[in-house]
C-alpha cells in the first residue's frame, strides 16, 4: 500500500483543522474506565468518579441497547459539559463505522464537546482504510468547529483481519494513539469456542508427560490471548503507540482480572479497561510499578548516570540495556507520583 512522505504525513487533512501532534502527551493512563452513559444515577457520580481514574470513557457501541443509543450519546455530551475533567483523559467509544449511529455520533460530539475530548476509540477496526476515514472525518469538523487540539484515535483491534493488518493500522496515521484487545468479538471473529470475555480458559492447557510410575500428571492452564497481545504490543511499540489489554468481563473473579493484567503490564501495555468500580484498585495496583522495583531502577541509573559501562549490583551485572529497562519504570514512577501522593513518598519522588 503507498504511504505518504514523512512532511506529508504530518499534515492536516482539511484547512483550519490543527496540526497533528508530533509526540503522544504525556499522561498517565493505567485504566479506561467505561462509563454507560445513558444512565443517569451513573453521570451523576462522574465527577467524583473523574478523580479515582486516568481516563472517563462514554460508551456509546457494545452494551448501550439500540434503543438507547440516542440517549447514550446525548447523555455523553451532558456529561462532558457538566464536569471539570483537569487530569483526567476524556475519551469516546463511537459505534462501529458500519453501524447506523457512528456518522451521528461524531457530528453532534464534536459539534457540542470536541473541545474537551481527548481520544476517540473506534470498534473493530480491520485496517489502515478505516483510520484513514476517521481521519479525514475528524480534521473536517475540527476545521469547522474551530478546534485548537487534535482528537487522537484508538482503535480496537477484535476481529481477524485488524489482527492481520496491526502493523499498517498502527502508522495508518499521526492521529493514531494505541490499541486495545477486544477479546470477545475477537474470539467470534476466530470461531474460538469460548464465551469468555477476557482472561484464560480450563480447557486451553498443556499436560505434562506420563510419568513412569503412573503418578498424576502437571496441567498448566496456558494464556489464549499472548499471540494476539505481544503482535499488539509489537506493532504499538515500532510505532510509538500505547497498548492496553481491554475487557475482563468476570466481575466476580479479581483475582484472575489481577492475573490478566500484571501479564498485560509485563508484556509492555501502559494500562487495561476497567468495566466495574471494584476493577479501578486491581488497574491501579498493577500498571504501578512496584515500589522495590522503582528503588532497585533508581540505584542502577545513579551508579550508571550517563547508561554507560557495567556496574554489579547485588552481585548482578548491570549493563546499557538494564539501564534502559530502568528508566522505564523510574519514568512510569514519575508519572504515577504526579497523580499519586501515596505512591510518590513511597517511590521517593
Amino acid at each position: 500500500m503507498p504511504t505518504k512522505t514523512p512532511r506529508q504525513f504530518f499534515r492536516p487533512l482539511a484547512i483550519g483543522a490543527p496540526e497533528p501532534w508530533r509526540e503522544l502527551p504525556l499522561r498517565l493512563e493505567r485504566m479506561i474506565h467505561f462509563v454507560p452513559p445513558h444512565l443517569e444515577k451513573v453521570r451523576a457520580k462522574v465527577g467524583e468518579l473523574a478523580g479515582q481514574v486516568d481516563i472517563v470513557l462514554g460508551n456509546l457501541e457494545d452494551a448501550i441497547p439500540v434503543d438507547a443509543k440516542q440517549a447514550a450519546r446525548d447523555g455523553f455530551i451532558m456529561m462532558a459539559k457538566a464536569v471539570d475533567f483537569g487530569a483526567t483523559g476524556l475519551w469516546t467509544r463511537v459505534n462501529a463505522l458500519n453501524s447506523p449511529w457512528f456518522l451521528d455520533d461524531i457530528t453532534a460530539i464534536m459539534a457540542e464537546i470536541g473541545g474537551k475530548l481527548d481520544v476517540v476509540m473506534v470498534p473493530k477496526v480491520e485496517g489502515p482504510w478505516d483510520i484513514h476515514y476517521v481521519d479525514q472525518l475528524l480534521a473536517q469538523f475540527e476545521a469547522r468547529h474551530q478546534l485548537s487540539k487534535p482528537i487522537l484515535i484508538h482503535a480496537i483491534l477484535e476481529t481477524a483481519e485488524g489482527v492481520k493488518n496491526v502493523e499498517t493500522i498502527a502508522t495508518a496515521s499521526p492521529r493514531m494513539h494505541g490499541m486495545s484487545l477486544g477479546p470477545a468479538d475477537l474470539a467470534a471473529s476466530r470461531a474460538m469456542k469460548t464465551t469468555r470475555v477476557g482472561g484464560g480458559h480450563p480447557d486451553y492447557k498443556v499436560i505434562a508427560d506420563p510419568s513412569p510410575d503412573g503418578g498424576a500428571r502437571a496441567v498448566a492452564q496456558q494464556d489464549l490471548w499472548h499471540y494476539t497481545l505481544a503482535k499488539m504490543v509489537d506493532a504499538c511499540a515500532a510505532a510509538g503507540l500505547k497498548p492496553f489489554y481491554g475487557p475482563f468481563g468476570d466481575f466476580a473473579d479479581e483475582a484472575a482480572c489481577e492475573a490478566q493484567f500484571r501479564n498485560a503490564f509485563l508484556l509492555g501495555c501502559a494500562g487495561a479497561w476497567t468495566l466495574h468500580p471494584s476493577q479501578i484498585a486491581i488497574a491501579k495496583r498493577v500498571f504501578s510499578p512496584d515500589p522495590g522495583e522503582v528503588a532497585f531502577a533508581r540505584r542502577i541509573l545513579e551508579a550508571m548516570p550517563d547508561g554507560s559501562g557495567a556496574v554489579m549490583i547485588d552481585g548482578k551485572m548491570q549493563d546499557d540495556a538494564t539501564w534502559k529497562q530502568a528508566k522505564v519504570i523510574v519514568d512510569l514512577a514519575r508519572q504515577v507520583a504526579g497523580r499519586d501522593p501515596a505512591l510518590a513518598e513511597r517511590y521517593g519522588l
